[in-house]
């Protein structure tokens, strides 16, 4: 299927390695061209650099905190006329208990998983609905669908972001302009295996022990390819999906069991 965005401009964010890389990797193969964030310039221009080889599009690198002002500005001044916003913080979640959180720990949070994409979205929105077009994925985890024990402080500002989203869906719609949001669930990265590691050592068992419980509990009984993540995020952004509003779609395999 041609996604009918050969030729327009993405930015993806957090996107050197794992699911950010694959977003963009999925995209170019798609002829967008891309401006690729992240915060190591190293890594960042390895993942560029591989990506226009592969694929043949322009791709601009920032290399950048996307979670401070003046990461999001530079971010955004790269990305003039963008039709297309990838909004992945590529914060790594950090279990802990929430009596022992002050406000500081609290509003950290909120920085990384709210405020930063909520901001980003309201700097590229202007222009994309003066052209008519524009597709915006946040990217999230399935957690926000059924959050976990010792991690109230991530899953909360995931939320409020879903909550924010779904309330400026409607303004925007009438202008060719879509946003949702994209909840994976395992996926085979460095930062699911470091998560591991961090679990067993806690939990004082083995890394082997971890992984076999997690595939457990996937119904499809393995991690999934980041690309299948990235494919899903093109499809969004496509001609095509002009219709998706406002959505969480949950993308892990089977591991939630609800309906909505």
């Amino acid at each position: 299927m041609d996604l009918g965005i050969r030729g327009r401009k993405a930015i993806v964010s957090a996107a050197s390695k794992g699911l950010g890389r694959a977003c963009a990797a999925s995209l170019a193969r798609e002829g967008v061209d891309l401006v690729m964030n992240a915060r190591s310039a190293d890594d960042l221009e390895a993942a560029a650099d591989e990506i226009r080889a592969d694929t043949g599009v322009n791709v601009t690198t920032v290399a950048a905190d996307y979670n401070t002002d003046d990461g999001r500005a530079a971010i955004l001044e790269a990305g003039d006329g963008a039709d297309i916003l990838v909004a992945n913080p590529g914060v790594r979640q950090i279990p802990g208990d929430f009596t022992d959180w002050d406000r500081a720990e609290w509003q950290k949070w909120l920085d990384c998983h709210f405020f930063s994409s909520l901001l980003m979205i309201q700097g590229v929105l202007p222009g994309m609905r003066a052209r008519k077009f524009g597709r915006i994925v946040n990217i999230s985890v399935s957690f926000i669908k059924f959050p976990q024990q010792n991690f109230a402080h991530s899953h909360s500002a995931r939320l409020a972001l879903s909550g924010a989203i779904a309330s400026m869906v409607r303004d925007v719609a009438p202008d060719n302009v879509t946003i949702n949001t994209i909840g994976p669930g395992f996926f085979d990265t460095d930062a699911l295996h470091t998560n591991l590691h961090n679990h067993a050592r806690r939990g004082n068992t083995t890394y082997e022990a971890i992984v076999q419980n997690r595939l457990q509990s996937v119904p499809a009984g393995r991690f999934a390819d980041p690309s299948e993540c990235g494919d899903l995020v093109a499809y969004l952004c496509s001609a095509q999906a002009g219709f998706i509003l406002g959505q969480n779609i949950v993308n892990d395999g089977g591991v939630y069991q609800g309906l909505f």
